[in-house]
């Protein structure tokens, strides 16, 4: 053989690994710019739809990034959070108050009168995530595109959702089994610095948690505890919802950290993150304390998301692209 064909040949070779890895990095057969050609305006009308449903009500940022995060992490990131019925995934117990659902549609309706059955719900559905994350002060990142919608769709298969009790361990064996390491865990957690919660996924760590000293539960900041008590009386509405990071409700930012650090994190399983030292550490870096090598949350939180919209997905031939993100063609 000649040097010359050999050298083309081991150029072919390079050029085709390099492209297997560009598929690899970017996840499962998604890529950026999977609509440049069959909806170029598919990335600007989901934004200018979120913007629009944000200006009228700012809670839906935070509902949007959830939805996400519980569309993911059932089977996948396919839309099945989005499918109406009994026992659909969004009559679960953990989804029961994710919002959003009208911005998506509103989205949805927009594209398929631009590009009638080519832009996923799924793909509609990550596009929003980030731009809620933008709209409330974080920073940007490219989506890789061409999820395609799932058809399946089961309020059961939710049951594995990571909960508001769960330990360190099994937040950690749940993002785990989802390809998802500890940074990742704690990352995503900080998506709740624009979250809120009702109280009564947190008030039974206010009353009558332990026999001694206040009652409260003892990694909640003495200080706190009276504030928490005034805003979810014992006995109160426990549909009232509270900011998942005080001082910084609205604002994309590290201060969650903060709050944990200062146990004032208002999920127990949120807390717990800083009383873990595998966690505490990666909590730490984002804070920049002294000694240890540092994380800047923005990016990390782009790169997590990154990560987490690859769960599972299903491209190429695999499910539909519906034309009503609430039903199955």
């Amino acid at each position: 053989m000649g040097f010359c064909c050999f050298g083309q040949r081991a150029v072919l070779l390079v050029s085709l690994l390099l492209a297997i890895a560009g598929v690899l990095v970017e996840g499962q057969g998604t890529r950026v710019g999977f609509y440049s050609a069959s909806c170029p305006r598919a990335e600007s009308i989901v934004r200018s739809a979120v913007q629009s449903h944000f200006r009228s009500d700012p809670t839906v940022a935070p509902g949007l990034l959830r939805m996400h995060f519980h569309d993911c992490f059932v089977n996948g990131c396919d839309a099945s959070i989005l499918i109406d019925g009994t026992g659909s995934e969004k009559t679960a117990p953990p989804n029961l108050l994710l919002r959003g659902y009208e911005a998506i549609d509103d989205a949805k309706a927009q594209l398929e009168a631009a590009c009638p059955g080519v832009v996923s719900c799924a793909d509609i559905l990550a596009l929003a995530a980030r731009d809620s994350v933008v709209l409330t002060g974080g920073a940007t990142w490219a989506v890789p595109t061409g999820r395609r919608d799932g058809t399946v769709s089961q309020a059961s298969d939710a049951a594995n959702l990571p909960g508001f009790r769960d330990s360190v361990d099994l937040q950690k064996q749940k993002f785990a089994a989802k390809g998802l390491n500890t940074q990742d865990l704690v990352t995503l957690v900080g998506g709740h610095t624009i979250g809120t919660s009702a109280c009564q996924f947190f008030r039974y760590r206010l009353y009558n948690f332990t026999t001694t000293g206040n009652g409260a539960d003892p990694s909640i900041a003495a200080a706190f505890v009276p504030q928490l008590q005034a805003l979810c009386p014992q006995n109160g509405d426990g549909t009232r919802r509270i900011g998942l990071d005080t001082g910084s409700v609205n604002r994309f930012d590290n201060s969650f950290f903060a709050n944990l650090r200062d146990g004032k994190g208002i999920l127990e399983s949120d807390q717990m993150l800083w009383n873990d030292a595998s966690t505490k550490n990666v909590v730490q870096r984002f804070l920049g304390i002294r000694g240890l090598l540092g994380l800047t949350f923005n990016v990390e939180f782009g790169r997590s998301m990154v990560k987490m919209s690859n769960i599972e997905v299903k491209t190429g031939t695999a499910g539909e692209i519906r034309k009503v993100c609430s039903k199955i063609n």
